[in-house]
């Protein structure tokens, strides 16, 4: 039966990530620079939420939207952090983990052949989601030399009669490029002069730098265009929580609501419990967490640049996205040659987009020691390519 699977299913191609972890989960000492994820285990008075809520009985399903206590916590934070309001009961949902959120603002928002325009190199999950809504999405390349930034103009010259959304991503995985305001206002411009609908993916949003974080829905005429989602997994360590949220005006945040009602019951019972406790009490281990990704940060690029690989500099989220077209390797070579003679894991920028070619992204969420670790290995490795 050649037509037994959805087109849909051979438009989207494996994930380049899992590829490698697959590999490196196979092998011994090796040093895995791949996987986003903190190496910080959940802060412990977040596990006792959980904990005792499931004691407490707490273990049937909540709303469907989510425990009102942690929207209205939501709520708050997004108030006393952007100053971007909104209303609890009818504007924010409890989803599974952000990449539910998306997958259901899809469903909800796209038509079959509707475009929405991706900047790239961007989460392997954004293009996916288009497609298994029906979508086209439309790439729109970013550089380091323009610090991974979009360029507004870049995302004009994208739109046609079939535009429906922008969907962006800053602090940006793969890249670690954040957005400055003047440029996000711009998109919002943009998307309210072609009346468009911007999709913002600030899951990295409090992993930050040196920089303040532009909340999409907090630019000027933003919030009543804009699908914002956030969530638990990168800066309170809640990886395997499954915990996010989507903030959206009634009418979109109703409609992804709907889907989402068909597609879960809720959210983890005890995962929200976890959740209001991490935004009742969770700031202080927050910046514990983003003191020691920084100092990671800086102790990766100054080695990955000692090592001759030019580095632009990572101001969010916690990847470095060294660029290793002089080694005279394609990106997937580098990564493959680098796991089976030296044991680091690290993944090919181009499975990001087009412009991630010539490019690896390694995570460093991971200890010091891991880093100089790695750092040593992949001297070795390109002092013999030398």
């Amino acid at each position: 039966m050649n037509n037994r699977l959805a087109q849909r299913i051979h438009d989207v191609p494996p994930s380049g990530i899992r590829r490698f972890f697959d590999i490196a989960a196979q092998m011994h000492d090796v040093v895995s620079l791949g996987i986003g994820e903190p190496d910080f285990v959940t802060p412990q008075h977040i596990r006792q939420a959980a904990v005792d809520s499931i004691n407490a009985g707490k273990t049937a399903y909540t709303s469907n939207s989510g425990l009102i206590e942690l929207r209205q916590a939501v709520a708050n934070h997004l108030q006393a952090t952007y100053g971007v309001q909104y209303d609890a009961e009818e504007e924010i949902l409890i989803t599974v983990g952000v990449s539910e959120a998306l997958q259901q603002a899809m469903l909800s928002l796209i038509n079959p052949g509707d475009e929405v325009i991706v900047p790239e190199p961007c989460f392997v999950a954004y293009t996916a989601c288009v497609i298994f809504a029906g979508g086209v999405p439309v790439t729109v390349p970013t550089s380091a030399d323009d610090a991974f930034m979009v360029d507004p103009k870049a995302i004009e010259a994208a739109i046609t009669p079939r535009t429906k959304a922008i969907l962006i991503g800053y602090p940006n995985n793969p890249t670690g490029a954040v957005i400055d305001h003047g440029r996000m206002q711009a998109i919002v411009d943009i998307a309210r002069a072609h009346e468009l609908v911007l999709l913002s993916d600030e899951i990295y949003d409090r992993l930050v730098y040196g920089v303040d974080h532009v909340c999409a829905a907090a630019c000027e005429g933003a919030r009543d265009l804009t699908v914002l989602m956030g969530g638990f997994s990168k800066a309170y360590a809640m990886t395997g929580w499954r915990l996010g949220w989507l903030a959206a005006p009634a009418d979109i945040c109703g409609a992804v609501r709907k889907v989402h009602q068909y597609g879960i019951m809720s959210a983890p019972t005890a995962a929200q419990y976890a959740g209001l406790a991490a935004l009742l009490h969770g700031e202080p281990d927050v910046q514990q967490m983003v003191h020691e990704y920084d100092q990671r940060r800086q102790v990766l690029v100054a080695g990955l640049r000692r090592i001759g690989l030019p580095t632009f500099e990572p101001r969010g989220a916690f990847y470095a996205f060294p660029d290793i077209r002089g080694t005279g390797l394609s990106s997937a070579d580098f990564c493959e040659r680098l796991l089976t003679e030296e044991h680091v894991a690290v993944i090919p920028g181009d499975v990001f987009g087009p412009s991630g070619t010539g490019f690896v992204r390694l995570c460093y969420a991971s200890s010091m020691n891991n880093i100089e670790t790695a750092l040593e290995r992949i001297e070795r490795f390109v002092g013999r390519l030398a």
